[in-house]
């Protein structure tokens, strides 16, 4: 499916991935400072969320109150934050020719609802297909830690996707490599173990060509 018309050729869309502790916050915003000393303009954002309609959804998803939830309901859920995202502020930006960094893709919907959770892949692809229409990252990047290293960082009470046990988690990383082995040229896949300099050194060495 072709991209979002209007998207300038000098506007770049880049995507950290993995498990949750994996340290993509702390990630992004170093890419960010990164790309904004090259004198870019950046756009950071995050799934779900980045909009008012889209943190209201990432609300109710993380609500760890509400116990399970069907995981269809789940993934069309974050199709609904993912497909306000697009519109309102990944699109618009890259149209402009800013670069976008964002938080999890539609690769978590795949991994987390559909590989780990159970939900039908076919509805998982069909309703990415609408949400993004089509749109893809010019380099995303799954930063890959030890289970147990990821769980040592979440240092805040964990959410309700995060309270999932071991056994989930593992099904969601195998996931995760699986997709991003399927597509190397464009998906890369780095250790996320060490000092955050030497992981920012990794992404950037991951994706600094898909600049050009």
């Amino acid at each position: 499916m072709d991209q979002p018309a209007g998207k300038a050729s000098s506007g770049r869309f880049f995507v950290l991935e993995g498990l949750d502790g994996c340290g993509k916050t702390t990630q992004a915003r170093r890419l960010v400072e990164r790309l904004r000393v090259l004198g870019r303009e950046v756009v950071a954002t995050r799934e779900p969320g980045g909009t008012l309609a889209g943190e209201r959804i990432r609300a109710v998803l993380l609500d760890p109150t509400l116990g399970e939830v069907d995981p269809l309901t789940e993934v069309l859920l974050y199709q609904a934050a993912r497909r306000q995202l697009v519109t309102q502020v990944i699109a618009p930006a890259l149209a402009r020719g800013a670069c976008v960094v964002c938080e999890r893709w539609h690769y978590a919907t795949q991994a987390y609802q559909g590989a780990a959770g159970g939900a039908d892949p076919a509805a998982v692809r069909a309703s990415t297909a609408l949400a993004t229409g089509g749109l893809e990252p010019d380099r995303a990047v799954l930063l890959e830690v030890s289970d147990a290293a990821a769980q040592a960082r979440l240092s805040r009470p964990k959410d309700r996707i995060e309270s999932r046990g071991p056994d989930y988690r593992r099904r969601v990383a195998a996931g995760l490599r699986g997709l991003f082995l399927a597509d190397p040229e464009r998906l890369r896949i780095v250790s996320a173990e060490g000092t955050a300099e030497a992981v920012e050194a990794r992404v950037w060495e991951a994706l600094r060509d898909a600049l050009e």
